[in-house]
């Protein structure tokens, strides 16, 4: 399959994702309210200073946001009976795949987005702030592949599978310095948050607002990036795997 063919049929598939399931219950829930309850619970009465929550508020959100659309797009589709007909067109599975994340990242992005305009009024960003968007765009792309990855499992019932990511996800929020400073995490704790992505995205939007980050910003980068890849490529082998067994 030739590059333009490939991303024709990559925008195709994300725009019949985009269509379809950016307004679905599930995705509204664990994308949207299920971020924003959890922050409010954390933050009202709570003598916190918004600028240093603030970075883990975002990169939960975008975690949620961008990791909720691709465990409900290959379910669904296979419940109803439209994943064989979307492979018989002249696309590929990683074709598939590669729209699926691209849709659950744009839905990360355009989610977070609505959330950070109006802080922006009231913090103060620093310079570093200018590498945002190279931020945002890495850890979207990464937990979209996430989702994907957590769609893998050949299972045709979508609450299953929310069900499934649900418990990947939640416990991924408590390891990751979303709730508890990087800095402060010790023991066990902090070579568990090692192991998470989330992890790194927190560090990445510390050193953006505070400069208060624990890795160097490249490193924070390049590891996500680096698990991006290895998600696609899992996620790959899973639906390739699932597809010889007529799943």
């Amino acid at each position: 399959m030739s590059m333009s063919a490939f991303l024709r049929g990559m925008l195709v598939v994300t725009e019949k994702n985009v269509r379809i399931y950016y307004l679905k219950a599930p995705i509204i829930i664990f994308g949207l309210m299920f971020p924003l309850f959890m922050f409010l619970a954390f933050y009202l009465g709570r003598d916190l200073e918004l600028s240093l929550f603030l970075p883990g508020f975002l990169a939960m959100a975008l975690f949620f946001t961008a990791s909720s659309v691709g465990p409900l797009i290959t379910p669904w589709e296979k419940n109803a009976g439209t994943y064989e007909r979307l492979l018989s067109f002249p696309v590929s599975i990683n074709t598939v795949i590669m729209g699926d994340v691209v849709s659950g990242a744009i839905y990360g992005l355009l989610i977070t987005l609505v959330v950070i305009v109006p802080m922006l009024f009231v913090i103060d960003l620093t310079a570093n702030a200018l590498l945002f968007p190279i931020i945002f765009v890495a850890g979207s792309l990464c937990f979209a592949s996430l989702g994907v990855l957590l769609a893998s499992p050949s299972v045709k019932s979508p609450p299953n599978i929310m069900m499934f990511s649900s418990l990947v996800r939640f416990p991924l929020i408590f390891i990751s310095g979303v709730f508890i400073p990087l800095n402060e995490l010790q023991g066990i704790g902090r070579y568990l948050s090692y192991l998470s992505p989330l992890t790194y995205l927190v560090d990445a939007f510390n050193f953006g607002t505070s400069s208060k980050n624990v890795f160097p910003i490249w490193i924070d980068i390049i590891v996500l990036i680096a698990v991006t890849l290895v998600f696609i490529l899992v996620s790959g082998k899973f639906h390739k795997k699932n597809m010889m067994k007529g799943l």
